[in-house]
């Protein structure tokens, strides 16, 4: 095999990678997000953890206070956050419908000492993540209030209880998580899965089009076309997994070990677009071929996560600093494994070639 004739028609796809309209829009909705990580950790955090945001919230929200006096009352009106208004219920209600309140809070005219319990309404807008920063913040004051009804009803205690010491708590690490555990994973594998679904357009666009029977009657063997178009899919996943970890360190985004990172997922990269490549040559049809590719890929998603030391867990470690010989033993993996693919892959192109060039 020529490899300069496979480097040929690499520059060729290369160039022409501005024509295929889907790559480069998920190109640049992941150049959005490296560059506006830092923007999007906030939101994006707050869609799966909304209380990792209260933290930064400094506004004193409105709630309205209906019922029986209490030591709830007390503590609301001490609390920086709140704003109490002491107002029936109905109207409260309203307020709280027209959004000029952020919450109503109900108490019952139950003494702190009764024997039954206290049944405390809180009333929040649905779906409103501003109702679960709320939320969040009466928590604290809610369970301030639990302490008094337990010092209230401390007499009933017939056992002394068993004093239980547990270690200080650490603050929930929301961001941390996001970021190390989602974003850089996503950013630098999405290069390798759009690469590996493009090179499905690229081989099945030739016999689409009928232009293979051009492509085997030139100098250019078909296994060097094939290889070709493999190499130019390849050449884009370290870029763009390079310039998105250039852009999260832009924004502040510790990356511990870029190196071993970028080869992992170059190299696992190459097992999908084989993988890829292997089902537009077995299919042939762009739509049969890219249904085959996505259920093939959930599977080996599923598959590769259960395993503990994955490329995705390896990334992660990588990424915060702590990747030790695991990762290279990895890398050693995937390259024996892209090895046997690779292999595979050459075989059977030259086997699709004589094929083709035997009905010319």
């Amino acid at each position: 095999m020529n490899g300069r004739n496979s480097w040929i028609v690499a520059k060729k796809e290369l160039a022409g990678i501005n024509y295929e309209k889907t790559i480069v829009f998920a190109i640049l909705l992941q150049l959005f997000v490296a560059l506006f990580s830092s923007f999007l950790m906030v939101g994006l955090t707050s869609l799966y953890d909304p209380s990792s945001v209260s933290q930064y919230s400094r506004f004193r929200y409105s709630i309205g206070y209906s019922g029986a006096n209490s030591s709830l009352l007390d503590r609301l009106q001490s609390s920086e956050d709140f704003i109490v208004y002491d107002m029936d219920l109905s109207p409260a209600l309203e307020s709280l419908k027209e959004r000029k309140l952020a919450a109503v809070i109900y108490v019952p005219a139950t003494a702190p000492d009764a024997q039954g319990p206290v049944q405390i309404t809180l009333y929040t807008v649905q779906n409103d993540l501003q109702a679960t920063v709320v939320g969040v913040k009466l928590k604290d004051v809610l369970v301030g209030y639990e302490s008094d009804l337990r010092d209230a009803r401390s007499a009933r205690i017939t056992e002394r209880p068993i004093d239980l010491s547990f270690p200080p708590s650490a603050q929930a690490g929301g961001f941390y998580e996001f970021v190390y555990g989602l974003l850089v994973p996503l950013l630098v594998f999405m290069p390798a899965i759009i690469s590996a679904s493009l090179i499905i357009d690229l081989i099945t666009e030739e016999y689409q089009n009928e232009t293979l029977e051009t492509l085997v009657s030139t100098p250019i063997t078909f296994a060097e076309m094939v290889w070709g178009k493999i190499l130019a899919c390849e050449i884009l996943v370290p870029v763009q997994a390079g310039v998105w970890l250039l852009l999260l360190a832009l924004n502040g985004i510790h990356i511990g070990n870029p190196v071993p990172i970028l080869v992992l997922v170059s190299v696992a990269s190459l097992i999908l677009i084989l993988l890829s490549a292997l089902t537009a040559l077995k299919y042939r049809e762009r739509t049969a071929a890219q249904f085959i590719y996505s259920t093939a890929l959930v599977i080996v998603i599923l598959f590769v996560v259960s395993v503990p030391d994955n490329p995705l867990n390896l990334i992660v470690r990588a990424s915060v600093g702590n990747a030790g010989a695991e990762i290279y033993a990895a890398i050693l993996l995937v390259t024996g494994v892209a090895a046997l693919l690779g292999y595979a892959t050459h075989l059977y192109a030259k086997r699709v070639g004589r094929l083709a060039q035997g009905g010319l």
